[in-house]
């Protein structure tokens, strides 16, 4: 119950503090993108529940002559590289916190299509809200592999607590502005499984 008041009143506030940033990185994807501003997409939340979550686009609608959108990498343009590089590409996921799909502080929020890809342990990460940071975020982002990132979930989940919370909100402060853990655009669009069962 805490977390939720404490989802609620920072991600109100931040929305209001952020209100200019958000609306001037709004008309940037406009004029760089096109309509519309924001990318929507299911995702597996609270045990495994999809919810639509909200994110900044950074691809284009670019297709092929057959209708079929172009591979990511082709798609994403440098405008996109440094929102996502900025992680202002995150900022509409306070409308999903505020809705009470996400929380400020969880494992992050994969593609559905992974779900029958987890190992009972792994599947542990669901358990709770997916945040918009996380331990796997402070502890590695996209510089450490899926394997980890996982077992950091779950160590999340058997450990959290408000002032785990605070740390962690306060470390990504400091990771995003120094963009430590980040290695390319292209880490976005490893598939975590590679086909496999990680389990197997």
């Amino acid at each position: 119950m805490l977390k939720r008041i404490i989802d609620i009143i920072v991600s109100f506030f931040a929305f209001v503090f952020l209100l200019i940033p958000f609306t001037i990185v709004c008309l940037l994807v406009y004029l760089n993108l096109g309509w519309p501003v924001l990318f929507t997409q299911k995702r597996p939340g609270k045990k495994g529940k999809l919810f639509k979550m909200y994110k900044f686009r950074t691809m284009t609608n670019d297709r092929d002559s057959n209708g079929n959108l172009l591979p990511n990498e082709v798609r994403l343009t440098k405008f996109g590289k440094l929102l996502r590089r900025s992680s202002l590409d995150e900022l509409p996921e306070l409308i999903n916190v505020f809705k009470g799909e996400m929380s400020i502080v969880g494992p992050r929020p994969l593609r559905s299509e992974y779900l029958s890809y987890y190992s009972p342990e792994q599947a542990r990460r669901h358990e709770v809200k997916p945040g918009i940071t996380g331990w796997a975020q402070i502890n590695g982002r996209n510089a450490i592999s899926w394997e980890e990132k996982f077992e950091l979930d779950v160590w999340y989940v058997d450990n959290q607590s408000f002032w785990l919370d605070l740390k962690i909100i306060w470390l990504t402060f400091f990771k995003v502005l120094k963009r430590e853990g980040v290695n390319s655009a292209e880490d976005k669009f490893v598939e975590p499984f590679r086909g496999a069962k990680l389990n197997g």
